[in-house]
């Protein structure tokens, strides 16, 4: 079995403040719990996803505890009116240590399709990619929305993995994202 967390690499800012004209991250705290709840509580957010029920209270909140526990969970805002709209965070594998994996993202339905997803990356893959030519993404086999998304952003299926998201082992698929392919992809939107 592979597991879950590693080190990311030396110097690696995992809690960068990243700014955008429509976004805004910054490191999560503990008074982002109230809104970041309110964020997850539509059922349709996690129809898709491995945990259905993130969204019932007593399920996000020891989900909100292990983003918090973690010290590299970002808090996504939008920029121009500051309402919380989701969260994402860096991590890195023990099969990959020191490479920058981007994961446990989650946006408001509000927000799905127009272009937030594709910006809140550019930010974060922007901030990994000054340290690395590679970033990973993992993502539960069922989860399609999830694939089909990544598959836009120039990643590859490269294996499928038992990794531990400090919940139990699972089967993941691991996406790999190298620099060329990422600066493709932003020539092609320019």
């Amino acid at each position: 079995m592979t597991g879950f967390l590693g080190n990311l690499a030396e110097g690696f800012e995992p809690q960068p403040l990243l700014v955008s004209a429509r976004l805004a991250l910054r490191p999560l705290c503990e008074d982002d719990r109230a809104s970041l709840a309110k964020a997850a509580a539509d059922p349709q957010i996690w129809a898709g996803h491995p945990a259905t029920e993130r969204w019932r209270p007593e399920v996000f909140g020891p989900y909100f505890d292990l983003l918090f526990a973690s010290g590299t969970a970002l808090t996504v805002r939008e920029a121009p009116t500051g309402r919380v709209i989701g969260t994402s965070r860096y991590y890195a594998t023990t099969d990959a240590p020191c490479v920058p994996s981007v994961g446990f993202t989650f946006l408001t339905c509000d927000h799905w399709g127009g272009g937030t997803n594709f910006e809140l990356k550019r930010l974060m893959f922007g901030h990994a990619f000054a340290v690395s030519e590679t970033v990973w993404l993992h993502i539960d086999p069922g989860n399609i929305r999830s694939q089909t998304a990544t598959g836009r952003l120039g990643a590859v299926h490269d294996h499928d993995a038992m990794l531990d998201y400090g919940t139990g082992p699972g089967l993941r698929q691991c996406w790999r994202l190298e620099r060329t392919a990422w600066e493709h992809v932003l020539a092609e939107r320019a």
